[in-house]
């Protein structure tokens, strides 16, 4: 019987639960738990007052609900797989509009003339230069060509020199001299703004072979450890 009014949670904050009265039964026991983002709390009501203390000392959760260190790592792992590939589809998407419209170009470097700054397999990320005018010190990727005018290739160098009416002076930063031709403004594709390293080496024909398999390999190991739970 309780003939005042009693706190079941007395030094909680946040549970202000009060209990008063008497027990139709004298045997009647009452298991109280609240859950908050705090964590839990519980009490065990009866005849004899009210006692803190745990709900798993009482109540055997159902299978279903209890969830393993493992479980919970692979849940959390396929979690950060799932936001990995929203946020990889995202910045695709966005890559995507932004190189259709011509704003952004990416190219993947096959020598190491820029070396230590650029690396071959290391892809480059360049703007028109309609948003970005080149200026001495920029790397540029330009059009290099014959001496009769025929398109050869597209080339990474630095400027280092000139101006953009009578030709850029450009160099790769680990040639010892500077490229023969002089770019002009209508040679230059781009202006690089962002260098991501390695990854051209993972774009290749013979790395794509690798990877393509392993992906699905590693997808099916996912699946079978999601049946398996």
């Amino acid at each position: 019987m309780y003939t005042e009014s009693t706190r079941v949670f007395p030094e909680s904050s946040g549970a202000d639960i009060w209990i008063e009265g008497e027990a139709e039964f004298s045997d009647s026991n009452i298991l109280l738990t609240i859950s908050s983002l705090a964590g839990e709390q519980t009490a065990l009501i009866n005849g004899q007052g009210v006692t803190q203390s745990k709900a798993k000392y009482f109540v055997e959760a159902p299978v279903e609900r209890v969830a393993s260190i493992p479980t919970m790592r692979y849940q959390k792992f396929r979690s950060f797989l799932r936001w990995s590939g929203y946020l990889s589809a995202v910045l695709l998407l966005t890559f995507s509009f932004f190189s259709f419209t011509g704003t952004l170009k990416a190219r993947i470097v096959l020598t190491g003339s820029m070396q230590p700054v650029i690396s071959a397999g290391d892809v480059i990320i360049t703007t028109s230069t309609d948003h970005r005018a080149p200026k001495k010190g920029d790397i540029v990727a330009y059009t290099a060509r014959r001496f009769n005018g025929a398109a050869v290739a597209t080339i990474s160098h630095r400027i280092v020199g000139g101006n953009a009416k009578d030709g850029f002076i450009v160099k790769g930063d680990s040639n010892p001299s500077p490229d023969v031709q002089h770019p002009k403004l209508s040679d230059i594709s781009g202006v690089v703004i962002l260098i991501i390293p390695f990854i051209g080496n993972l774009l290749t024909p013979k790395a794509l072979f690798l990877i393509v398999p392993s992906i699905f390999g590693f997808w099916l190991i996912l699946d079978a450890m999601k049946n398996a739970e």
